[in-house]
């Protein structure tokens, strides 16, 4: 299928085609048609599956179609999104998507000052892409109105929750008409985001594509067990391979993204930090240092984290392992996106395997584990991760140190130390160099 077989207008095509769309996504066959029907949707979809164009390409056309106002703008498209980096990434889909329609858009958050949206929203736009809380202070000082609206989006429903919008979403709902199109987006569907789904939309086309429990296809993964002490060595380790290129790394707290930001410093690697904590313009220059090869590691957290999307991201590193297993499979999906190839690595300590136990059972097989490294984990540690092992060990090479350095590829297919030997054709180093204490690399055959 292409774009040109879903009726879309020529403005839409054209910029799309400026923009390298060919073929759409799995959850864009199936929900542009839908939305263009003026139908409810309700998508189950995890980050990376193209979901911000399967409703922004719909919504440009449907308003160009329908532009009978005069005067100023009102908004006729509302879309709540949970973080300040998945607003902006909506809006210049939005910009890149809609650059020959003459539509107007803005979008508004909190952390950076009010006057220049305000004075967007009062030149008039059609399109608001906002985060709850300021969106609400907006409305409470007579700067948003919302009674034209006539199409709604909810983007990352279980974000919303998770970060405690929810009650805030309630309240926004009630100050748009009853009478409007909604599409509602979440990547997993707990009971409360379940409840809130019934009672906003009307007969909803249900598009679920690639359920959180799957983890992207051309993703590989490893996980290395490794003593809380000894993560900042190994990631030090790991980064010393020059094909580590783009590097997100991950860890639960603010205070822990910091800590490993400061010790890469230390070490000469260009590495910034994105938390809560960072002020939107200090989040918006980290971010775009990443993507344009400014810095070469960003160290996150996931909330920070959610809707970052980098084109060629090598590599995620989980340096602490998420206690939701769904966030395991939202982290790993920043790599491996639009059908590209990734390489997802985490570190397991004592206090994590409960963690991994969960990620295994949620995605539906072990992750494989790399044991040739240089910091492997006491035997009196490795001995609490038998069980979730549960005798399919996967195991990725020998867990001595001074190896010589040649891991397998994470497979099913062989025993402990099995895979390509020394001086082999066609291998291809995956990630680490030697150290000094011979701890070896990643050798494998690359697909």
């Amino acid at each position: 299928m292409t774009f040109e077989e879903l009726n879309l207008i020529e403005p839409i095509l054209k910029a799309l085609k400026a923009e390298g769309y060919t073929t759409p996504t799995p959850i864009q066959a199936q929900s542009i048609p839908l939305t263009l029907q003026h139908r409810d949707v309700l998508g189950c979809a995890q980050t990376g599956t193209g979901k911000t164009a399967a409703f922004a390409i719909p919504i440009l056309q449907i308003l160009y179609n329908d532009q009978s106002n005069k005067g100023p703008k009102p908004v006729r498209t509302l879309i709540l999104t949970p973080t300040r980096e998945l607003a902006i990434q909506i809006g210049e889909s939005f910009t890149a998507y809609g650059k020959n329609t003459g539509l107007k858009h803005t979008v508004i958050f909190g952390g950076v000052g009010q006057g220049p949206q305000v004075s967007a929203l009062r030149n008039g736009v059609d399109i608001l892409i906002a985060t709850p809380g300021r969106l609400l202070d907006l409305i409470n000082q007579g700067f948003v109105h919302l009674q034209h609206v006539k199409i709604f989006v909810l983007d990352e429903a279980d974000r919303m929750l998770d970060m405690g919008f929810i009650n805030d979403v309630k309240k926004i709902i009630t100050r748009i008409p009853a009478k409007r199109q909604t599409l509602f987006f979440s990547a997993t569907m707990p009971g409360e985001i379940k409840k809130l789904s019934d009672s906003i939309l009307t007969n909803p086309a249900t598009v679920s594509v690639t359920p959180v429990s799957s983890t992207a296809e051309k993703v590989e993964q490893g996980i290395f067990f490794v003593s809380k002490k000894d993560k900042r060595n190994l990631l030090l380790h790991l980064l010393k391979d020059t094909k580590m290129q783009s590097v997100l790394v991950f860890t639960r707290t603010k205070h822990g993204a910091d800590k490993v930001m400061k010790d890469l410093v230390r070490e000469g690697i260009k590495t910034q930090a994105i938390h809560g904590n960072k002020s939107q313009p200090q989040r918006q220059a980290a971010l775009n240092n990443f993507k344009t090869g400014v810095t070469r590691v960003l160290v996150a957290t996931d909330i920070a984290a959610r809707g970052i999307d980098v084109e060629d991201l090598s590599h995620v590193i989980n340096y602490e392992l998420p206690n939701i297993p769904e966030t395991y499979v939202h982290r790993i999906g920043r790599t491996g996106r639009a059908g590209a190839s990734g390489i997802a690595l985490s570190f397991c300590d004592e206090e994590e395997v409960e963690y991994l136990r969960d990620i295994n059972k949620l995605i539906g097989k072990q992750v494989p584990i790399i044991e040739a490294h240089p910091y492997p984990m006491a035997n009196s540690g490795v001995a609490k991760l038998q069980d979730p092992r549960r005798g399919s060990t996967q195991k990725t090479g020998s867990s001595h140190r001074g190896g010589g350095g040649n891991t397998p590829r994470p497979n099913n297919n062989g025993p402990k130390g099995s895979g390509p030997k020394p001086g082999g054709s066609g291998k291809k180093k995956w990630f680490g160099t030697g150290g000094n204490k011979g701890g070896g690399g990643y050798q494998g055959k690359r697909d």
